[in-house]
């Protein structure tokens, strides 16, 4: 007999009718705010913590280390969400599942993490072959045992989202952060080379794995395809999306690199990684903490459109400055930051800073969308995408790195536009209502954008790049703060204000 964990207080708070009362909203909202305020905090620290880890092995291991880690790590990602076969966005999503049906979905996760290691056992020779490299064979495979404790952690750790248990989620995400530093740096100093890159990343999953799974475990059962073959199909669909997903979003470096030589390709990933450095930790706060509280409203088309208005407006008003301020200010940020032999990164750069704008509002859209339980759509969508975008970026590498960038610009509108209108078509939004969201941040970002153009047509400030780079900033900050303050001044003010509330729940 099936025995139930009782909810917690946020997860009756969830599950109870949004327009219930006005405390119940206000509650939910308070808590959406600390979890994305803690999640920032540990996310940064933990990201602080990388870096500097980085830093100091870089120093202690050879090129080549870091080379051979990279090539055994090629299909991780890619086997390591077959592995769980989406079952961490299925629990959260179908919140009504039996604890029978989520035993069962637990055994469907080891089993497809076992058969994920026997294929990475399997092509780990012809990889190595492919690379000229034979001991690379026995390094992927090592890598590669990471897979086997996910496989026991999937619905652990769909369940703990599913309660809103990010406090916990964000310790655990430090701790596995603290544990492949610390081990990855031993290993370093103590001479294993490229095993310390390996042996780092497999520890610190291993004791990730298990602390999930100590804070939310979960029983095995058999699985029956009459039970949970709707689950299995939904999570089948977020796992080819984001197969999907991840190949074309490298497909633009695999062209720099095939059509167009090494050099290019180095400048055109430089360009990448610093245009995507703005958006990355913002969208990924929203983007992982927020399906939760969207799954909880999934029948609230209200609530659902007010998430997302206020979601989209915040993530707005973070990303436009810093990514079209990028823009502004790379042919100076450039060369000042990493010298003159990286000029050829600059036009990329510019044009990647407006596409990353773009996809950093945009994210939100699949979110929604599979949180109602439209992942089918979501993943035809990323299957198109596959198909559209690969051909703009060989069309576009005719003109070099910038055709590549500008590859983005102008198919990924074809990406964006059928997510647009089928989320808003769901959740029964209108465009007037989304754009009033974004009105602050468009208005703030075109002020800012003039402001550092004349600034940059009218007033030349001599041939000191800092001086320059520091004047553009400036003024673009004070431009956009100053917009708005005028134009929306009642929007800011009502910003802040959820910030100071937030603070002082924080305190108390």
């Amino acid at each position: 007999m099936s025995t139930t964990v009782p909810e917690s207080e946020e997860q009756k708070l969830a599950s109870a009718p949004v327009d219930q009362t006005w405390a119940a909203t206000t509650k939910m909202d308070r808590s959406l705010a600390h979890s994305l305020a803690f999640r920032a905090t540990t996310s940064w620290a933990s990201q602080i913590l990388s870096w500097a880890s980085f830093l100091i092995v870089a120093r202690l291991l050879a090129p080549s280390d870091f080379g051979i880690a990279a090539m055994a790590l090629v299909i991780f990602p890619y086997l390591r969400y077959l592995g769980d076969i989406g079952i961490p966005t299925t629990v959260l999503t179908f919140r009504e599942l039996t604890d029978e049906q989520l035993a069962q979905l637990n055994t469907v996760g080891l089993v497809f993490a076992l058969g994920c290691f026997g294929i990475a056992v399997a092509i780990a020779h012809p990889l190595s072959m492919f690379f000229r490299i034979p001991k690379l064979a026995v390094v992927t495979i090592v890598a590669c045992t990471a897979l086997i404790p996910q496989g026991f952690r999937s619905v652990s750790e769909g369940l703990l989202n599913r309660d809103m248990r990010f406090g916990l989620l964000s310790w655990i995400e430090l701790i596995r952060s603290l544990i492949a530093a610390a081990s990855t740096l031993v290993l370093a100093y103590l001479g294993y080379g490229y095993w310390a890159l390996i042996l780092g990343n497999v520890i610190s999953t291993f004791v990730r794995c298990v602390m999930i799974i100590a804070a939310r475990p979960r029983g095995f059962a058999i699985p029956r395809l009459a039970s949970i073959g709707k689950e299995m199909r939904f999570g089948w669909h977020v796992v080819v999306s984001y197969l999907a997903w991840s190949s074309y979003e490298r497909l633009d470096n695999v062209t720099a690199g095939r059509v167009l030589g090494q050099g290019a390709l180095g400048f055109y990933a430089m360009a990448w990684n610093l245009a995507n450095a703005p958006i990355e930790k913002v969208t990924s706060l929203v983007t992982t903490i927020i399906p939760s509280y969207l799954a909880a409203m999934k029948h609230d088309m209200a609530a659902l459109r007010r998430y997302l208005r206020t979601l989209t407006e915040g993530v707005a008003l973070a990303t436009f400055p810093a990514t079209i301020g990028l823009a502004l200010v790379s042919s100076e940020l450039i060369p000042f930051a990493l010298g003159d032999r990286w000029r050829g990164a600059i036009v990329p750069l510019e044009v990647l800073a407006v596409y990353t704008s773009f996809r950093s509002i945009v994210s939100l859209l699949p979110k929604v969308l599979t949180s109602v339980g439209n992942a089918r759509f979501v993943m035809w969508n990323d299957l198109r995408a596959l198909i559209i975008l690969p051909i703009a970026f060989f069309i576009g590498s005719r003109w070099g790195t910038g055709g590549i960038a500008f590859g983005w610009v102008l198919a990924y509108p074809l990406v964006a536009l059928p997510l647009y209108w089928k989320a808003f078509t769901t959740i029964g939004m209108t465009a007037g209502e989304y754009v009033r969201g974004l009105r602050p941040a468009l208005d703030a970002t075109i002020v800012m954008s003039v402001a550092v153009l004349l600034l940059k047509w009218k007033a030349p400030l001599g041939h000191s790049l800092l001086l320059r780079l520091v004047v553009e900033i400036a003024v673009g900050a004070v431009a956009y703060v100053a917009t708005l303050l005028l134009l929306h001044r009642e929007r800011a003010l009502v910003l802040l204000q959820m910030v100071k509330s937030f603070r002082r729940k924080k305190a108390a």
